[in-house]
């Protein structure tokens, strides 16, 4: 049953948090607690990798660098490439998919949310994902903020403090809250 659940969810179904058979995903989510809780008190870099790769139920590549602490919520669906270096402090809200490519680096207090609610007040109960992609050699800004279903492409620089709800186009500059494009990187 449980990989019905995480194939609807990385699908972008919508599932119902009250209905017995999410059970499983919050059974996850206190497993995933429990390594990250390890993860976050672990002096050894090595340790630390380990503990992620049973957060993530992936083998990561060596020169993939997460400082502590750092918060999710699921930790299954964090998807990492080669390169990828995460500061301190960063939470990924992940149960949609969260996938960064080759090189990307994100600033500290940096948080990623793949997850939202339904807007009518009678199915709030209703959970709705979509993922999020960022693309090689993105740079992600200290404090920003990344919305359910945003793609940041190749190259792109998101500033510090950002609040990024719509798509971010390959070599590209955004700033602001909504982030808005303020320089386009010329070949």
């Amino acid at each position: 049953m449980t990989n019905d659940i995480l194939k609807k969810v990385l699908n972008g179904e919508p599932l119902d948090f009250r209905d017995p058979t999410f059970k499983e995903l919050f059974d996850i989510q206190e497993q995933n607690a429990g390594f990250l809780m390890k993860f976050n008190n672990e002096p050894s870099s090595k340790i630390r990798q380990e503990l992620l790769e049973k957060i993530t139920e992936q083998k990561l590549p060596e020169n993939v660098k997460v400082f502590s602490p750092l918060k999710s919520d699921f930790g299954r669906h964090i998807f990492l490439k080669s390169g990828v270096v995460i500061n301190t402090d960063c939470i990924f809200a992940d149960l949609g998919g969260i996938y960064l490519d080759e090189n990307v680096l994100v600033g500290p207090r940096t948080t990623f949310i793949t997850l939202n609610h339904d807007l009518r007040p009678q199915y709030r109960d209703i959970i709705i994902t979509k993922p999020i992609h960022v693309h090689k050699n993105a740079w992600i800004g200290a404090g920003s903020i990344i919305l359910p279903g945003v793609t940041i492409g190749e190259n792109a620089i998101v500033g510090a403090g950002a609040v990024v709800r719509k798509n971010v186009p390959a070599d590209s500059i955004v700033i602001g809250n909504p982030a808005k494009i303020i320089k386009r990187r010329k070949h």
